[in-house]
């Protein structure tokens, strides 16, 4: 089955200029046209855009899915590689937990030093805030 640009749009729930940015930075590769010079695209490129899109949301950056991409393609050591890139990406998001846990206990430390009378103008979590600067 083939597709012009409007139809890939809808089928994968994309915009037309998200598949053209695609192309732009290597994602999809250029399609064949039409003589009229209409893009056509292949069921191959309907697999592709999904398989970004579902990376992306489990929150893996354009460049990362560059790369990602670039493994898929390999006819070598595929698995190997997606193994690794899968490892990697799990530490990150392990680190940016650990950050993030952080966070939010120097935010209920804050929270914590604010008095019942919340219309005082000195208030403590910025003066606390300040004092740490």
């Amino acid at each position: 089955m083939s597709y012009r640009i409007s139809e890939l749009a809808e089928k994968c729930g994309v915009n037309k200029e998200t598949i053209r940015y695609y192309e732009k930075v290597g994602l999809l590769q250029e399609p064949s046209r039409t003589n009229a010079g209409y893009r056509i695209f292949s069921e191959d490129s309907v697999k592709r855009i999904k398989f970004i899109k579902k990376i992306q949301d489990l929150g893996f950056t354009l460049s990362e899915i560059s790369k990602l991409l670039g493994v898929v393609d390999k006819d070598g050591e595929r698995c190997n590689d997606m193994y690794n890139f899968v490892v990697k990406k799990i530490e990150e998001v392990q680190m940016k937990i650990r950050d993030l846990k952080r966070i939010e206990q120097m935010l209920i430390n804050l929270k914590e030093s604010c008095p019942n009378d919340k219309s005082l103008y000195e208030c403590p979590i910025i003066e606390t805030i300040l004092i740490k600067e």
